[in-house]
This record gives structure tokens, C-alpha cells and sequence, in this order.
């Protein structure tokens, strides 16, 4: 059995809000349109994840309410799990070894660099992209998995497609 992993960074954050901790900054303006953007993408490609781990954190979970209005997806599917926010990739793979077992198709949303560093650590093309950050903010990443999380290693995954808000017209 394949499965496939859904990378999500949270979109564009406000830096000039008044959150007294980084935890706490809300989407900017800009943010909410690209978050709206990629759920409109995500619905035009048949994107819909069976199980959605994200972070705490204000900005992912404002993500993912953006993405869910546009893709109507049950608020069941959507687990937060605080080990997201500021993970490096050893966390997140716990974080997915967690996953239980039946879903096909599983988001997670998230934070750099350890979103990068995951991508970097699965998937051997990633290291091949010629791009400045391979996940700026509200991009998705679908990797290829094997069907046995628990015990993730090195090379295991393979990337299908990186899009950007940036490249989409609506």
C-alpha cells in the first residue's frame, strides 16, 4: 500500500501584529489570499487528506481554517499536535509514526525549517531543486510514502510535486 504525504507550510504570518510571542502571530492579509489560493488548487487537483495533523500555532491553524472552508473538509479529520511548532525533523518523524494506520492521505501542517528539513531528509529530489527555500510560506508539497510509518528512513519518500502560491493565477 502507497500513501501519500501532504506538506503544508502555513502561509504568510503578520510580523507587525501585537502577538507578544511568536506562537500567537496571526495571517497577514496576504497570507489569508494565498491559504484561500491553495485550497482553491487543492480542490481543482481532487487533493482531499484523509487525516490532518497541524501545529498549534495561531498561523497554521488559521491556514488550515482557510483551506477547510474551501474544501469542506469535517473538522474530525484534524488533529493539532504541539510538537509541530519549532520541530526539527526527528520530531516530526515521531509526529507521523504516530499517524494511525488506515488513512491514505495525510497533511501535515506546519513551521521551517523543519518542514524543509523533513522534505530534505524523505525525498532525495528535494536536494536537486533549484530554488532559494523550497518551502515558502502557504506551500504544499506531496511526497510519495511508504506504507509503514513507524520507522521512517532516509531516502524512503518520493517527491510527486512542490507548488507555490506564488505560481498559481486564481
Amino acid at each position: 500500500m502507497i500513501r501519500e504525504l501532504i506538506v503544508l507550510r502555513h502561509a504568510k504570518s503578520d510580523w507587525n501584529t501585537k502577538a507578544a510571542r511568536d506562537f500567537d502571530r496571526p495571517l497577514a492579509k496576504r497570507g489569508v489570499k494565498a491559504a484561500k489560493k491553495m485550497g482553491h488548487w487543492m480542490q481543482r487537483q481532487e487533493i482531499m487528506p484523509d487525516y490532518i495533523i497541524t501545529s498549534p500555532a495561531k498561523r497554521a491553524q488559521q491556514t488550515l481554517r482557510r483551506l477547510g472552508k474551501v474544501l469542506e473538509f469535517d473538522d474530525k479529520l484534524i488533529h493539532t499536535d504541539k510538537r509541530i511548532y519549532e520541530a526539527n525533523v526527528e520530531t516530526l518523524l515521531n509526529v507521523l509514526a504516530d499517524c494511525p494506520s488506515e488513512p491514505q492521505r495525510v497533511m501535515l501542517v506546519g513551521h521551517n525549517p523543519g518542514l524543509e528539513m523533513l522534505l530534505l531528509y524523505l525525498c532525495p529530489e528535494a536536494s536537486q531543486l533549484d530554488v532559494a527555500k523550497l518551502m515558502p510560506t502557504a506551500a504544499l508539497a506531496r511526497v510519495e510514502m511508504p506504507a509503514d510509518w513507524s520507522n521512517l528512513s532516509a531516502n524512503s519518500g518520493h517527491l510527486l510535486h512542490i507548488q507555490r502560491p506564488r505560481q498559481l493565477d486564481t
